[in-house]
């Protein structure tokens, strides 16, 4: 049988605020500091796939038995791939999954095992459930993961927009990012920013240690700059990346990111 909904489903996006909307009809919920999924599955098949529509699960083969135990037989789920330390979430240990090498991957599955944090239900059974408000979706969401246990997790929901706020605050050195808000009436927008987040602001003077091509212009368009800080022993750490150009500036980029690419890989730190 397919998918109850065939991939590639464009991810729901969230537009960038510096506070928590007020006014009723909002629901909060932690932002994961992780990687975006949505996971697709039909009995035995599982596919996970990445906000920009690539496939993720060779980076992950951890994660199949947890569905397996955990998701509806037949059901299209949105979430995060995140991976917890005793130190709180650790972006840098996702990075390093996306290496080429199975048998890299195996190992480090084993050594720093992925969760995934639930947040919306698209699809159950032969049911889309897209075009359905996001509190519908939620209530679904709750019953198809209320016996979710190990790596999957339902990720928290309140009405309660003071709680949202400490939320906020007290979860940012757990490697939390902010606080996403989704009005109840809103059914599932594929590709448009329909929710709102508010993040933690932190600057700091980064290393532009590389990009990625823009899924609409590979070779002409840039998608993200890889940004990176030296630590005191001299090592580029991966901390983040930048995406938000208009076109015109990706174009630009890609130009002005064209000479430094030429036997760029010879002496990169992250080459391996």
């Amino acid at each position: 049988m397919p998918f109850p909904i065939e991939p590639p489903i464009e991810p729901m996006l969230a537009k960038l605020a510096t506070a928590l909307p007020a006014g009723d009809g909002w629901l909060f919920e932690p932002k994961w500091d992780g990687f975006r999924a949505i996971v697709f599955r039909d009995g035995d098949r599982f596919y996970i796939q990445s906000r920009d529509s690539k496939p993720l699960d060779r980076y992950f083969p951890e994660l199949e038995a947890p569905f397996r135990d955990s998701l509806p037989e037949r059901c299209v789920v949105d979430g995060e791939i995140v991976i917890a330390t005793e130190h709180g979430l650790d972006f840098e240990l996702l990075q390093l999954r996306l290496h080429p090498a199975a048998s890299r991957v195996k190992k480090l599955a084993a050594e720093t095992p992925a969760s995934f944090v639930a947040f919306d239900l698209l699809a159950e059974g032969s049911s889309d459930l897209r075009a359905r408000p996001q509190v519908e979706r939620r209530a679904a969401l709750e019953g198809a993961l209320a016996k979710a246990a190990g790596h999957v997790h339902l990720t928290p929901c309140s009405r309660d927009r003071s709680l949202a706020g400490e939320w906020f605050h007290r979860f940012e050195g757990a490697g939390l990012d902010g606080v996403i808000a989704k009005h109840e009436a809103t059914p599932y927008q594929p590709g448009k920013r329909a929710m709102v987040k508010v993040k933690h602001v932190r600057s700091a003077d980064c290393v532009v240690a590389g990009f990625r091509w823009h899924k609409n212009g590979p070779g002409t368009l840039v998608g993200s700059l890889l940004l990176g800080l030296f630590d005191d022993g001299g090592k580029l750490h991966h901390v983040g990346i930048t995406s938000s150009f208009t076109m015109a500036k990706r174009r630009e980029l890609a130009v002005e990111l064209e000479p430094l690419r030429r036997d760029a890989l010879v002496a990169h730190p992250w080459r391996e």
